[in-house]
């Protein structure tokens, strides 16, 4: 009887512990699979995150570098300060570059609006064929800048373009060389640029009106309140963050367009239409002057910054006070 009452107690026991184990394995398991949903995305999205830090950020801090070094065909790191940045400065090629962004960007963004605003307008009175009519104004920006720009040049070069379809015509007058002409050169590239992005705008601004809410319409109608007033006191005023998002997104494209001025001008007549990218392109790579290129790659740097940093801070500033 003793035996068969120690043997009960003992399997009793183990039975006991099998039970108390399995909760710490079960526990085990759960920690090891919480641990694998914590680091696997991380494991996987490091690789991109390296590549970034190197390839983006590291060039970048790279090009700072040689912006203060006498580098011409290859890198050479004997530092000289900011002697890079002062023969920039007193570079007649990068005044002129200068000058030609504050033309580029000034028109080229203002007309985009414009035009953006006005088509956005147009296609929000529930119109026919919208969808059309949409992806017509939409189409250009599917196209690469090499693209828009070789058409425009066919377009506006005197020999076969516009000007001499105007002479067929029996128009022998008319005139319209801009493309060759140093001091009309570079409202040419408007020319091509709003014609690219101006549908995009459109497009930003059509969802924008269409985001709002139609009750404040009809309340200012019944008070009296004519259409074009409502779009002018009410309507665009509430868009106001779609006018910076794509004030934003015109500057950043006139800042880097460099495809553009080389399919259709290739900076010329002479350096007429040079751009600061050009202008940093031919400098660096054509006449292996690596320290002067890098200086004006680091003043460009320098407008984009203090283009985004306000927007980022008036966003961030928007978010924590909502």
């Amino acid at each position: 009887m003793k035996t068969n009452a120690t043997s009960d107690a003992v399997g009793t026991l183990s039975t006991r512990g099998v039970l108390a184990d399995s909760p710490a394995q079960g526990s085990g398991s759960f920690n090891l699979s919480d641990l694998l949903q914590r680091w696997l995305p991380k494991l996987v999205l490091a690789p991109t995150v390296m590549m970034t830090l190197l390839f983006i950020y590291g060039y970048v801090i790279w090009t700072g570098v040689l912006s203060l070094t006498k580098s011409r065909f290859l890198p050479n790191y004997n530092f000289v300060g900011f002697a890079q940045y002062e023969k920039l400065l007193d570079n007649d090629r990068w005044s002129v570059a200068s000058l030609n962004i504050l033309i580029f960007g000034g028109l080229f963004i203002l007309i985009c609006l414009f035009i953006g605003v006005v088509m956005a307008i147009l296609l929000d009175q529930k119109i026919r064929a919208e969808g059309s009519i949409r992806t017509v104004f939409l189409y250009p920006m599917a196209l690469s800048f090499i693209v828009t720009g070789t058409a425009w040049k066919w377009i506006l070069n005197p020999g076969l373009g516009l000007e001499k379809l105007v002479h067929d015509f029996g128009y022998e007058s008319f005139q319209f060389d801009w493309l060759v002409d140093p001091d009309m050169a570079i409202y040419t590239l408007v020319i091509a640029a709003v014609w690219q992005s101006s549908g995009f705008v459109m497009a930003l601004f059509l969802a924008g009106l269409r985001g709002v809410d139609s009750s404040i319409v009809k309340a200012a109608q019944l008070d009296g309140a004519s259409m074009p007033m409502i779009y002018r006191r009410i309507i665009l005023p509430h868009l106001r963050p779609v006018f910076f998002s794509a004030f934003i997104i015109l500057s950043h494209i006139a800042i880097k367009s460099f495809d553009l001025v080389m399919a259709l001008t290739g900076g010329g007549p002479g350096y007429a239409t040079d751009l600061p990218a050009t202008f940093m392109y031919v400098t660096t790579f054509s006449r292996g002057q690596i320290g002067l290129g890098s200086a004006s790659a680091m003043m460009m740097l320098g407008v984009v910054l203090a283009i985004l940093v306000p927007y980022l801070y008036s966003e961030l500033r928007g978010k924590n006070n909502a």
